[in-house]
């Protein structure tokens, strides 16, 4: 939802009308920068952070193509046919010249399969992960697996992506059959879908931190990063000036979803900075973090600041080294600012955000979501000892540069405004 909210806000600030039409429990937020708020149906109103307690049988699942499938066949797939109803009643009264979303808001590929390009508004799709497209350039998505040139690994992506087809054989019927009960054709591989079946796929970074392939569409364009989100008047802590006192800055956080464990990331990075001469800011994502924190250790080290949240747009440009769990938002925020990254996680989409710091030269993968701690501490003396780390993030820096992601959205919005 960060960045749908943020686009929103940019376009209420240009003085686009503009609704919201997401879970119920992204209203104060939605409303707080200007938008009107619709609620998505009540059978499709669940609260994500929720998701293990309501189905317990989810967390059995290892990350992988068991919990996706399950996550796809429940929610994503599950929830369309409410979620479209949902749209089809907001769009009688707001009858919209764009609906834009993430590619997880499956309403837009249904609307492009199944309504004629006259009849509808303008569909845009925002890439919030890296590119998931099956293509004869690259290894499959998921697996982590980085590219190389050559008709011989051409050879090897081609196996691969017919063995996820294969695996995913079962979720492949389910999301037909689902298709055609919404009146709308089943259309090619069912993950390719959501980038394949929108008027404008905008993904929020840029070439040089996504693998090239020579068979993308040409609805597809690379428009840069979103920077990052404001801290508003979110106070300082005590220790702020310290962030400019000469030692190293080394940021660790496993962002604000995948937090709920801090044994996988933070606290190991506690441990294995414990004796270096940096300042470690341990950025939990949540109000009880830094007591977690404290309980998990003996004494907290002496040149260890915990924080629950922290205005990140202010820390960034202060910190050395970002040690991260992987999410695309927050890697992203650490290129903006040309920081290089040392990479661990293994949910969702994280393992191919990691594959792509290590491809493109800004940081270390740890190839793993709970690194143990002489690991976590050689990757980081690693990034701050070798400076071309940090001159490749400077590069992709410089690169983010040169896009307007708000600017390239509002042209869009605003073409479609005089169709």
């Amino acid at each position: 939802m960060s960045p749908v909210l943020t686009v929103a806000a940019d376009l209420v600030r240009r003085g686009h009308e503009v609704v919201v039409y997401t879970g119920s429990r992204f209203e104060e937020r939605a409303r707080a920068i200007g938008a009107r708020f619709q609620a998505l149906p009540p059978e499709a109103d669940l609260d994500d952070r929720r998701l293990d307690s309501l189905f317990p049988v989810r967390a059995t699942l290892p990350p992988g193509p068991a919990r996706l499938s399950f996550d796809f066949e429940n929610f994503f797939l599950g929830h369309l046919p409410a979620q479209l109803r949902g749209l089809r009643e907001l769009l009688a009264t707001f009858p919209a010249d764009v609906v834009l979303g993430e590619l997880g808001f499956w309403s837009i590929p249904v609307l492009s399969l199944g309504t004629a390009r006259a009849q509808r508004p303008t569909l845009v799709t925002l890439g919030a992960i890296p590119l998931i497209i099956q293509s004869d350039d690259t290894p499959p998505f998921g697996a982590g697996v980085l590219p190389t040139p050559g008709e011989e690994a051409r050879a090897r992506n081609r196996a691969m992506n017919a063995e996820v087809r294969r695996l995913f054989a079962g979720l492949q019927e389910f999301g037909e059959a689902m298709l055609e009960s919404l009146g709308v054709p089943a259309s090619g591989f069912l993950f390719d879908l959501p980038l394949r079946r929108t008027d404008h796929y905008l993904q929020l970074t840029v070439p040089g931190f996504e693998y090239p392939r020579g068979d993308l569409p040409e609805h597809l364009r690379f428009i840069g990063t979103l920077p990052p989100a404001s801290g508003g008047d979110h106070g300082e802590p005590a220790w702020w000036p310290e962030l400019s006192a000469g030692r190293p800055v080394v940021v660790v956080t496993q962002g604000t979803v995948a937090n709920t464990d801090l044994d996988e990331l933070v606290i190991p990075t506690v441990r294995a900075l414990a004796d270096l001469d940096v300042l470690v800011v341990a950025a939990t994502g949540r109000e009880d973090g830094p007591d977690l924190v404290r309980r998990a250790l003996s004494a907290v080290p002496d040149n260890v600041r915990l924080a629950g949240f922290v205005p990140f747009d202010r820390l960034l440009p202060h910190t050395d080294v970002f040690v991260t769990n992987g999410g695309y938002g927050g890697v992203q925020s650490a290129l903006y600012h040309g920081v290089p990254l040392v990479v661990g996680g293994a949910s969702e989409d994280k393992p191919e955000v990691a594959a792509r710091v290590e491809w493109s030269g800004t940081g270390v993968n740890l190839r793993t979501a709970r690194p143990e701690v002489p690991a976590v501490r050689a990757a980081v003396r690693a990034v701050l000892d070798d400076p071309g780390y940090r001159a490749r993030a400077g590069i992709i820096a410089k690169e983010i540069g040169q896009h307007d992601p708000f600017e390239a959205i509002a042209e869009i919005v605003e073409a479609s405004a005089r169709r």
